[in-house]
């Protein structure tokens, strides 16, 4: 008898739509060059240095943090500070996450005795795979105006970008601009316009060349998936909490749908060998839930 042949379960293909790929990608040593391409295309100024404000830590780009966040942080040679935030799933919240976190960020930079005027301005990105607004435009940015005086612009410190993908990718947008080229790639549905991106920008070539190297990356794979399984667990446990319809059961619910993905990054960090007190602090797990999980390791690795 011939054996079956045996079938190969294919390679999930990870982009830059997953946000640990997404802060590994930008935040690494090295490819400074990619995010400063990216920052000119979208803001039109000019940048001649770029300081990363957290190098890529990659057991912690897998831990829920509050509200789910894995942020980009960095500083420009002016001093203005750049907060990019990949939100692929809407959980209705992005307007006060957004405006709530601007004046966190603003107000970090802000140290005792500070002059008002030596406070540095603050640009909230948010890369949006959902329709947000009700408007064609894929790109929007916002400014604070006088209401009797639109023309009139007032209070500059904290500006906010909007880039809403499922907008980008039923125009026909222009790849000779380069925040189109950047979208086609970091959206990854049109081949024919990444395809095109790529030819026309140098810096993209080098960059589709790192995103190869990245995505075969064993650990960095497994932190994706982690993080990306995280995301599911949420929204499932968003999604049982609200058909319960109850403050309570959505509270529950949430608890439900994030713990299993808790349990298993704290056993990533278990394996690594972490202390205990950056596990609790990183993932929000009680003594007594860890003490226990670890046990439980313990006891299986016995067996």
């Amino acid at each position: 008898m011939k054996n079956k042949k045996e079938t190969k379960t294919p390679t999930k293909k990870y982009n830059l739509k997953n946000d640990v790929i997404f802060k590994t990608f930008f935040s690494r040593k090295g490819n400074e060059i990619f995010l400063i391409d990216f920052l000119e295309a979208l803001l039109e100024i000019k940048i001649e240095e770029i300081q990363i404000r957290e190098e890529v830590d990659l057991e912690r780009l897998a831990v829920e943090e509050k509200g789910g966040r894995l942020d980009l942080q960095a500083k420009l040679n002016d001093g203005i500070i750049v907060n990019i935030e990949l939100q692929i799933k809407n959980h209705k919240n992005i307007k006060e996450r957004t405006t709530l976190y601007g004046a966190k960020v603003m107000a970090g930079e802000t140290e005792k005795g500070t002059k008002y005027e030596d406070i540095h301005k603050v640009i909230m990105i948010n890369i949006l795979d959902y329709k947000l607004l009700e408007y064609d435009d894929y790109i929007s940015d916002t400014v604070i105006v006088l209401n009797k005086h639109r023309e009139c612009e007032v209070l500059t410190g904290i500006k906010w970008y909007f880039i809403e993908l499922p907008k980008f990718r039923k125009q026909n947008p222009d790849m000779n601009e380069k925040i189109n080229q950047w979208l086609a790639f970091l959206d990854d549905k049109n081949k024919e316009a990444i395809k095109m991106a790529e030819k026309k920008n140098a810096t993209l070539k080098k960059a589709r060349i790192e995103m190869n190297y990245l995505t075969g990356n064993a650990e960095v794979r497994r932190l994706a998936e982690l993080r990306e399984k995280w995301e599911m667990d949420y929204i499932s446990g968003m999604d049982y909490a609200e058909k319960e319809g109850i403050k309570k059961g959505i509270k529950k619910g949430i608890k439900e749908g994030v713990k299993e993905g808790k349990n298993e990054i704290a056993k990533e960090m278990i394996k690594r060998g972490m202390e205990t007190k950056v596990i609790i602090e990183l993932t929000g797990l009680t003594e007594e839930e860890l003490r226990k999980l670890i046990q439980k390791q313990t006891n299986h690795a016995k067996q």
